[in-house]
């Protein structure tokens, strides 16, 4: 039977813990029998669990019996590692165990050097921290996990599950995973990536600066068919000063910044309003729906049908 061992750090984050510890134990195969047999295991005798403490059955030695290792994020993912840890996860991963970091788990994983070279995943609030602390890793902020065969990474807590189903899938194939998909009440694949759960705001612009005019403007005019010279023109400036001054205070072009500022307009009227797409389309101020959605896609990572079936709360009046 093939073997999890769910590794517990001292402060590890109950989600993170429990998401792979159910979809893996409600797995079953055709016949009926535990597709896995699930194992936790820490570092020490005793753990905490922000609001409890739990004491572990395996210790470190179980994870060289494993055949597939999860790592749960911890609230502290920049804490150095316990003793012994990195040794038994670099041995386990030579022995050729596959090995999975759930959230800011990503921080443990390439905190033993396994990912470096490799594209990783993690939550999105984290990840700019995680390209930062470990920058031989490609950190993909945009996307639910991360497969690279023996090593996987995910995305928030709930990405976890996409992740432990897409395993199972490889294990034992659709069937069995679109069961555990079906106790779990997920869906076996989402639409869309991370990319739609990050809340697209503009850049800030530092306090004071001479652009704060503009962009009020800007924000208030995105519905409408504007060029870099008709911002150019609101400014009193040439396109190319423009274009040199916004980007030392925003960190941005005009016209990139106006295409955020109507993306998050869409995102507003996809979640609050039954508005049709093509509606929405002009009010954010795209050109046609086609362009809409182009631009949608690829700011936001999925259509504004699938963005909307995911965000919109009661239907709007």
């Amino acid at each position: 039977m093939h073997t999890v061992a769910v590794l517990a750090l001292d402060q590890v984050i109950p989600f993170d813990l429990s998401a792979p510890i159910d979809t893996f134990s409600r797995a079953r195969l055709p016949d009926g029998r535990d597709a896995y047999r699930v194992r936790v295991c820490a570092a020490e005798e005793e753990v905490g669990a922000i609001s409890f403490r739990l004491r572990a059955p395996y210790g470190l030695e179980a994870l060289a019996d494993a055949d597939t290792i999860i790592l749960p994020g911890v609230a502290e993912p920049s804490v150095p590692l316990p003793p012994g840890v990195a040794e038994a996860l670099r041995a386990a991963a030579a022995n050729g165990t596959r090995i999975a970091s759930v959230c800011v788990g990503a921080f443990i994983f390439a905190a033993t050097g396994l990912l470096d070279g490799l594209r990783a995943t993690t939550h999105w609030i984290a990840a700019p921290y995680l390209a930062d602390m470990y920058p031989a890793v490609t950190v993909d902020p945009n996307v639910l996990y991360v497969d690279n065969g023996q090593f996987l990474t995910s995305a928030g807590s709930a990405a976890a599950l996409d992740m432990c189903l897409h395993m199972i899938r490889k294990d034992y194939g659709s069937a069995v995973a679109a069961d555990a998909a079906r106790l779990s009440v997920m869906p076996l694949e989402r639409e869309g990536g991370q990319a739609q759960f990050i809340i697209h705001a503009q850049p800030p612009a530092p306090a004071g600066a001479t652009m704060e005019p503009l962009l009020r403007w800007l924000e208030e005019n995105a519905e409408h068919e504007l060029t870099l010279d008709d911002i150019a023109a609101q400014a009193g400036t040439s396109a190319r000063t423009l274009n040199r001054r916004f980007r030392e205070q925003t960190g941005t072009t005009p016209l990139q910044w106006l295409h955020r500022a109507r993306v998050r307009r869409a995102q507003h009227l996809l979640e609050t309003t039954a508005h049709p797409v093509e509606r929405i389309a002009a009010q954010a101020g795209f050109g046609s729906p086609t362009a809409f959605r182009d631009r949608f896609k690829r700011v936001v990572g999925t259509s504004p049908q699938a963005y909307r079936r995911a965000f919109q709360g009661a239907t709007a009046d």
